[in-house]
């Protein structure tokens, strides 16, 4: 991955450790189902009206949509509304990297080094550091909300390997079409299980304080953590293999422990700043590498090399790829007067491409 991606992903690493704290600011406001519809129905109307449908497959878009925008919120919401504190919901919610290189290896086929592998296990031993410490000293986290925050780590995963496969073209399109699937259903489900009592009050004291705070929360929620947030990583996740971008997930927890501690005055200790230094050693090592090449030297040899790189790290994941084969060629001449099936296949590699294998 390059190096301008590698700063893209942590840029997004910080949007949504930030998040964490506007999430808690709004959810003193607002019902947590009604929290989710309403953040992605400020996005769905404009889209709906001025922005194009992305030119992707409709079952990737919905996908995206049901993963990212409905499981993913929905659980977190749930959990954060039923006493998961904010620091640890962003670290507990990083499960969504393991998550997404398990589903990438076994659904999408991609292949996974030595070097990811042990670096996202450095990374998860981090995070299950900064996990047992708060379960133990804090005991706030309960079984339930950790239990609901890791449902939504597998929807987010879920969503990855859509956005993987959409392959957009224009990623901030279908980072806004992925806003239209959620509204409706988180809707549907706030009217039934909070109430529409509990939506209409929320909306009633928007004047005071808590309320001008929350409105505060949800505008970061839509423009930075959403669009831009979501934009840069949908870009990212089009780009390089699931296994190579998910592991920068795992440094928003480290963001999130220590905004809630600067904005809501929840302690960190020395323990968590040392697991969450392991996390993003684990991260790096998961995410970069160097390829050295033997041959030309100079700037010559290292352009080369950087190639070589980029091409190593990215592992084809659309299944279509695999009915297509060489076909071998011999390179040398035939006897005079006679064309080989070796001949004729070399004379139709260098004119034509070959086609892809249809038998099954």
């Amino acid at each position: 991955m390059p190096l301008r991606d590698r700063l893209l992903a942590c840029l997004v690493a910080v949007l949504w450790g930030v998040n964490f704290t506007a999430i808690h600011l709004s959810l003193e406001q607002f019902p947590p189902f009604a929290l989710v519809a309403l953040r992605f129905a400020v996005l769905a109307v404009p889209t709906l009206l001025f922005v194009p449908r992305p030119d992707v497959p409709l079952r990737w878009l919905i996908g995206y949509g049901t993963g990212f925008g409905v499981l993913q919120f929905l659980f977190l919401y749930l959990a954060m509304d039923t006493g998961m504190p904010t620091g640890l919901a962003s670290l507990v919610l990083q499960s969504s990297a393991p998550f997404t290189v398990l589903l990438a290896g076994l659904l999408l086929h991609e292949r996974l080094t030595a070097r990811q592998l042990t670096g996202i296990g450095i990374a998860v031993a981090g995070l299950a550091g900064i996990a047992l410490y708060r379960a133990e000293v804090g005991g706030a986290a309960l079984l339930l909300p950790v239990l609901l925050t890791l449902c939504g780590g597998l929807g987010w995963a879920l969503g990855n390997l859509c956005t993987r496969q959409a392959r957009a073209a224009e990623p901030l399109k279908l980072t806004l079409w992925m806003s239209v699937v959620p509204p409706l259903p988180m809707l549907g489900v706030s009217l039934v299980t909070e109430g529409p009592a509990a939506i209409a009050r929320s909306f009633t004291t928007l004047g005071t304080t808590q309320g001008l705070l929350a409105l505060a929360g949800l505008l970061y929620t839509v423009v930075l953590a959403t669009l831009l947030g979501s934009g840069i990583w949908t870009a990212l996740m089009a780009r390089h293999p699931s296994s190579t971008v998910a592991p920068f997930s795992m440094l928003v927890p480290v963001v999130g422990i220590a905004v809630s501690w600067l904005a809501l005055g929840d302690a960190t200790s020395a323990v968590e700043l040392g697991c969450g230094a392991v996390v993003v050693a684990g991260v790096l090592l998961a995410t970069t590498g160097r390829v050295r090449a033997q041959g030309p030297t100079g700037a010559q040899g290292q352009i080369e090399a950087t190639m070589i790189a980029e091409t190593a790290s990215v592992e084809p994941a659309d299944t279509r790829l695999a009915g297509w084969k060489s076909t071998p060629v011999r390179w040398w001449p035939s006897r005079p007067g006679v064309t080989t099936s070796s001949s004729r296949n070399a004379s139709t590699c260098s004119s034509t491409p070959s086609r892809p294998n249809t038998t099954v």
